[in-house]
């Protein structure tokens, strides 16, 4: 069974490492989709990892982000496909069941607990009724 998934980690496709023209974002996106999908656990479903043109992390790659409804986002850079990639699954299965994305950096395993560019809260929308027309 088929689930929609409910969080997702976006990976930067155009970091480069200073003095390389690669970009290892790609590399990243497949290590990463591999290895929560051998983790054969939830977060095989749980999660939709994808990448995006620039996060502004470009002092910092590669930067992730998690991303959950009504969660806090968490935003990590000097990600190394080759180095970090057990981290990002244990911060995946760890995120997947707060309840609202929000931990210390104590908490956060291995190299991510010194990585984090950025925690934004989740924001909350509020619509009010309004009398006037928009034109």
């Amino acid at each position: 069974m088929n689930r929609t998934p409910t969080h997702r980690i976006t990976i930067c496709t155009s970091c480069k490492h200073k003095g390389r023209s690669c970009q290892p974002g790609y590399d990243l996106i497949n290590k990463l989709r591999q290895a929560i999908s051998a983790a054969g656990d939830a977060i095989t479903e749980d999660f939709e990892i994808s990448g995006v043109a620039c996060m502004a992390g470009c002092d910092r790659p590669c930067t992730v982000a998690y991303h959950g409804t009504r969660k806090a986002t968490y935003l990590f850079g000097d990600i190394c496909a080759e180095d970090d990639i057990n981290d990002l699954v244990q911060f995946a299965r760890q995120y997947a069941v707060l309840h609202d994305g929000w931990c210390a950096s104590v908490d956060r395993p291995g190299k991510l607990r010194k990585t984090t560019l950025a925690r934004i809260p989740a924001a909350i929308t509020v619509l009010e009724a309004s009398e006037e027309m928009v034109q």
